[in-house]
């Protein structure tokens, strides 16, 4: 069944139309979604992730905004196994209401490497990993218009990774916590961490806020230990269906 934003099948509880869930058992991993390369049928918390955190000049990435700083912390398992990070020259300013947020100045960045110079380096470090990020049309906004400036364009192909791999759905997170606390008031997400018991000591910048937002999914889904990689993205596509027909859901 179609729904804005892709094929999901679900009430926005994130269960699935009756009769529909044979179908989804048995879609083609593409059309559903997920990252072909994986057992979609595994365990989600058996498979690998990749958290990605921006930190960005502005807002918009349409609008020409860039990333100032980007993270990606690997998780497997329930267990950090990897963490990146790097301060990134934007080629632009970056404006003093940026920098209140994230604290990076211009002189943090004047020396450091432009995007398309690490884009071989991201690229591996995205390759045979769900992406996951909090509020991840934003980073997913930023990371592909970057990669676009570098020459790598999105695919719907196994040449991509998954985390720019079209359609490839990220792991959101927020979505999550809305759904599951959802008689919490902010999903901010120090917010969301403190309710979760997850310690947040250096927010708004790139690599502790994926650490965090990792931490976080893992925390609000500790009792789906049954979920599958599929089942995963087939109730967050029906939560996500829900918030469009409720109107976008703010941070």
């Amino acid at each position: 069944m179609a729904h804005k934003g892709g094929t999901c099948g679900c009430f926005p509880s994130g269960l699935p139309y009756p009769g529909i869930a044979e179908f989804l058992l048995k879609a083609p991993p593409g059309q559903m979604g997920l990252a072909e390369e994986l057992d979609v049928d595994a365990l989600w918390r058996d498979t690998p992730l990749a958290v990605i955190d921006t930190e960005t000049t502005g807002k918009d990435a349409a609008r020409g905004d860039r990333i100032v700083e980007i993270a990606i912390v690997h998780f497997d398992r329930g267990e950090v196994t990897g963490r990146h990070g790097w301060l990134i020259n934007p080629g632009i300013p970056i404006p003093a209401e940026a920098a209140a947020v994230h604290g990076i100045k211009d002189e943090d960045v004047k020396d450091a490497p432009r995007f398309e110079s690490l884009a071989p380096k991201l690229l591996e470090l995205l390759k045979g990993r769900v992406p996951v990020a909090y509020n991840a049309g934003f980073d997913r906004g930023f990371v592909r218009a970057e990669f676009r400036r570098a020459g790598v364009l999105a695919t719907k192909t196994l040449a991509s990774p998954p985390a720019l791999r079209v359609p490839c759905d990220w792991i959101d997170p927020l979505l999550w916590a809305r759904a599951l606390q959802n008689t919490a008031k902010g999903f901010k997400l120090g917010e969301v961490a403190a309710r979760a018991g997850v310690e947040l000591t250096n927010a708004h910048r790139a690599t502790d806020d994926a650490e965090a937002a990792g931490r976080v999914l893992y925390a609000l889904l500790a009792n789906e230990g049954e979920l599958s990689y599929r089942g995963l993205i087939s109730r967050q596509r029906g939560y996500a269906a829900g918030a469009a027909g409720r109107g976008n859901w703010r941070r």
